[in-house]
């Protein structure tokens, strides 16, 4: 169950507790006149199907609730069967279901361009490139977890698909600055071990087995980064365990972007151009992806709406 705390105006009140109450969705409705002082008004709370919970907000921003109160959401285990039935009123699963509201404060959060991400990618980047040169897919795997570049790329899918061209630029700008500060700082690393005498002997970007696989963009590719982005979509829309859904979405481009800067640093353009290619066949094979998941998403969102909608003028 979702949580609902809502402060409403004195002269909206009555009309956002009937709603509440007529819903069959909605539990444990409680109603404290004058309880809140900022901003003023009443206290309304209750506990709603997961399912239904954007379409109640949805409803309480038509009245104006977020403009002149607040709306809070948490998430809350109920133990009851009114809460069964509750869950029984509202069509599909609370598992699948997409609360559009914690995904716009998720997004959000996630495209900042704060020197936090770009430290992050840095490292990121780093710790892929020594796993290349030592051949060891403990630190690949290492890198992808590091990774926090999903969340401009999901930023720029909710963008897309809801028109927010703010969020699209702040999105854009994060994955702008943030891959080539990463490249460039491989760069720089690579020439600093080599320089130390740390990189194998061994190692030749044209014949290392995992430089030569990340340089070589093919169909498989475009399928593996398709999955990541409709995998790391449902993970982020829908609320699901996250920390292997980032493994899955870095494999993709991290590496990628880490073998640019080994292979710019020895002077070899073919492998840092195959590199690039496998990292811009990525990124907009997980966007196209993204983007499309999302869509289908917010039709079905969209469908609920015009079935309570047609409900509640009969």
């Amino acid at each position: 169950m979702v949580h609902l705390r809502i402060v409403v105006p004195p002269d909206r009140a009555a009309r956002v507790h009937a709603l509440l109450c007529a819903t069959g969705s909605a539990i444990d409705v409680m109603r404290f006149e004058n309880a809140s002082t900022r901003p003023s008004g009443d206290l309304i709370m209750c506990d709603v199907a997961p399912e239904d919970a954007s379409v109640i907000i949805s409803d309480l921003k038509a009245l104006g609730i977020h403009e002149d109160g607040s709306i809070s959401l948490t998430a809350t285990d109920t133990i009851s069967d009114f809460a069964d039935a509750a869950l029984a009123n509202a069509p599909g699963s609370p598992a699948d279901a997409v609360i559009w509201e914690q995904l716009d404060q998720r997004t959000s959060e996630s495209v900042e361009l704060s020197g936090t991400f770009l430290l992050y990618m840095v490292l990121a980047a780093i710790i892929a490139a020594i796993g290349i040169f030592i051949d060891s897919a403990i630190l690949i795997v290492g890198a992808m977890v590091v990774g926090p570049e999903f969340g401009p790329v999901a930023g720029l899918c909710v963008a897309l698909v809801q028109r927010r061209g703010e969020l699209a630029k702040r999105s854009a700008l994060a994955l702008a600055i943030g891959f080539p500060l990463a490249i460039a700082a491989t760069i720089v690393a690579t020439l600093v071990f080599d320089a130390a005498d740390l990189i194998p002997e061994s190692f030749d970007t044209n014949t290392h087995s995992f430089a030569k696989a990340i340089s070589s963009p093919d169909a498989f590719a475009f399928i593996v980064a398709a999955c990541a982005g409709i995998a790391g979509m449902l993970s982020l829309s829908t609320a699901k365990s996250g920390a292997l859904i980032g493994v899955l979405i870095s494999v993709t481009t991290i590496p990628a972007a880490a073998n640019i800067g080994i292979a710019a640093a020895y002077g070899d353009w073919s492998t840092a151009g195959g590199s690039a290619g496998q990292l811009a066949v990525n990124l907009g094979a997980i966007l196209l992806a993204g983007t499309l998941t999302l869509s289908i998403q917010r039709q079905l969102y969209r469908r609920r709406l015009s079935r309570r909608s047609a409900t509640s003028t009969r």
